[in-house]
């Protein structure tokens, strides 16, 4: 495969004159390149009944990397049918909310698409939350039930939660005496559950996500939205490519219980009959022979572990890593640099990038690469179905190709609201069903679009670039601290770092080694370390920290400046642009390293 890179357009001006007819002048809105697909008009047509009518001859449909454990396909759905009948007896059903607070697990699938089943309504969470963070979103969306590591089961009952704790491995744990709950849900005893009326339109999974602005927000997915993301992305994509998806492996290190994952391995993938090989606990040392060992073909990451694995390339033998076809990167991101290194390190794979939120159930834009083309430095064209704007963020005026601009999409894709939250979903999405991404872009002359990482082209729209709510308050919760906020600066590993600008009150002497260390040791234990630990660590030292369970002084984020509070006065603007950078610290954090 060619090396030469397609790098993000350095003009504001279009390319060319004469514009594409995938883009109207009239309307300013951009269209996909691809030609529309049909999707299912039946509106009693559940996410469950839709993945499993697909006719495949997929074999082994998970398997457990560390023991090998596997789950064919003839036994995937009696699974999940025994699953939820067993949750029906329990007292499961339609419009109940069940937790999954779980790392990545050859069960996962089976629990998200039993529940589902059920007419119930599924919500993820990192499994490292700590209780505070948990007793919020139980409370935030009224959940009933929770599958939990077992270590975590008295305390979700304590919160008034009906907790089964769920094995890792059902091959070898499963017979302990804290999972007889979960073996007696699955173990088909109680007969078949009785399916109620489900339709696309009903709720199906409650993500939670920053958004372009403020704290996390329950995302109300419906069964519709995993019908369009499994067509518009998952299937279309296999479509583009020849070799069939029933022979492809593809790894999973990305956490289920991210949007980004869950679209993947837990719900559209499994329509297509490929395998999928479950990592529990992302360990880099194991990556090459995890690759080796199950022949994986295809691994979706995210910037770090992109990294990763290129430093890793370049040491191994000369048969290793020849099984993989194709990676694909998404979630924040990625450096000129870190592209042209992965390249160069394994010529013979496909590279993708691809774009999407929580917000769109990860429809958006997706990459493809032919013998005669390779854009490797491009997030991708329009997915299918989807449309797109590029606002003006000054004058609010739509922008065509060559020009930079905040990116809106509209389609079957987008979330249908924030749950409990209507001003934060109109500030969102528009009377028009436009969902605001908050990310700047840009459309090429061919269609493909670019993700701007570089400060000074958000810096034109924006101005200062704060971090989530969640980082200030932590900031602002010492004493000394009168006021802080957060801006981004550009990284070659994560493609982006958080900034903190601090006010002291008056008469502090605070030091900026001391906000560090203030930070670190708060953010160990706490939801908001996933959106700053990254950028302050190289990958592998981050592992090697947190396997220690110790604070980790030198991680939280570069305090650029100290400012005496009498002499503070600034007028910061919340942006969104580091939502994708603070996903990314998810997807790493949800890991029992």
């Amino acid at each position: 495969m060619a090396t030469s890179l397609n790098f993000f357009p350095q003009t504001s001006e279009p390319k060319t004159t004469h514009l594409p007819d995938w883009y109207s002048p009239e309307t300013r809105i951009y269209s996909s390149t691809y030609s529309s697909i049909s999707l299912p008009t039946d509106p009693f047509l559940d996410i469950v009944s839709f993945i499993f009518s697909h006719q495949h001859d997929g074999v082994t449909a998970l398997i457990d990397s560390s023991s090998g454990y596997s789950i064919s396909y003839s036994k995937l759905l009696p699974l999940v049918q025994s699953m939820a009948s067993g949750l029906h007896h329990l007292g499961v059903s339609q419009g109940d909310v069940v937790l999954l607070l779980l790392p990545n697990s050859v069960n996962f699938p089976i629990i998200f698409f039993s529940v589902l089943y059920l007419g119930a309504v599924v919500t993820t969470m990192n499994p490292l939350s700590n209780m505070m963070e948990v007793k919020k979103q139980i409370v935030d969306c009224g959940v009933r039930f929770a599958f939990t590591l077992l270590e975590n089961v008295d305390k979700l009952q304590k919160l008034g939660v009906h907790a089964i704790g769920v094995p890792e491995n059902m091959d070898l744990d499963s017979e302990k005496t804290g999972f007889l709950s979960f073996r007696k849900l699955i173990g088909g005893q109680f007969g078949k559950a009785p399916r109620p009326v489900i339709r696309q339109q009903d709720t199906a999974a409650i993500m939670y996500s920053s958004g372009t602005t403020g704290v996390s927000k329950g995302v109300v997915l419906t069964h519709g939205n995993f019908i369009a993301t499994t067509e518009l992305f998952v299937r279309f994509e296999a479509s583009q490519y020849e070799y069939s998806s029933s022979k492809n492996v593809y790894l999973a290190v990305l956490p289920m219980f991210h949007i980004y994952g869950l679209s993947l391995f837990v719900v559209g993938l499994l329509s297509l009959g490929s395998s999928i090989v479950i990592m529990r606990r992302f360990d880099a040392s194991e990556l090459v022979k995890v690759i080796d060992d199950y022949g994986v073909t295809h691994f979706p990451v995210v910037p770090p572990i992109l990294t990763t694995l290129t430093m890793r390339a370049k040491h191994v033998c000369e048969n290793s890593l020849q099984s993989l076809k194709q990676v694909s990167c998404g979630a924040a991101p990625l450096s000129g640099k870190t592209i042209e290194d992965f390249v160069q390190a394994l010529p013979h794979v496909d590279f993708i990038q691809g774009y999407g939120m929580t917000e769109s159930t990860a429809v958006g834009t997706r990459g493809f690469n032919n013998e005669k083309h390779h854009n490797y430095s491009s997030i991708g064209l329009l997915a299918p179905n989807m449309q797109a704007k590029v606002v003006d963020w000054n004058s609010g005026s739509s922008l065509p190709p060559g020009f930079h601009g905040e990116l809106w999409l509209r389609g079957p894709a987008i979330m249908q609201r924030y749950i409990n939250n209507v001003e934060a979903t109109n500030m969102t999405i528009d009377k028009d069903g436009w969902l605001r991404t908050g990310d700047i872009v840009c459309f090429d002359g061919e269609g493909y679009l670019y993700l701007s990482d570089r400060l000074k082209e958000i810096i034109k729209y924006k101005g200062y670039q704060i971090a989530p709510a969640d980082l200030e308050a932590v900031l602002i919760s010492h004493p000394e601290i009168l006021d802080a906020a957060v801006t981004s600066a550009a990284d070659e590993v994560c493609g982006e770092i958080p900034v903190a600008f601090v006010v002291r009150r008056h008469g502090s002497t605070l030091t900026k080694g001391a906000v560090i260390d203030f930070v670190a040791n708060q953010y160990i234990s706490i939801s908001a370390a996933k959106e700053t630990l990254n950028g302050l660590l190289k990958f592998e030292n981050f592992v090697q920290h947190t396997q220690q369970q110790k604070p980790i002084k030198s991680l939280s984020l570069k305090v650029s400046a100290i400012i005496d509070g009498s002499h503070f006065s600034m007028n910061f603007d919340r942006s969104p642009f580091l939502m994708w950078f603070s996903d990314v610290l998810n997807l790493f954090i949800g890991q029992k390293w």
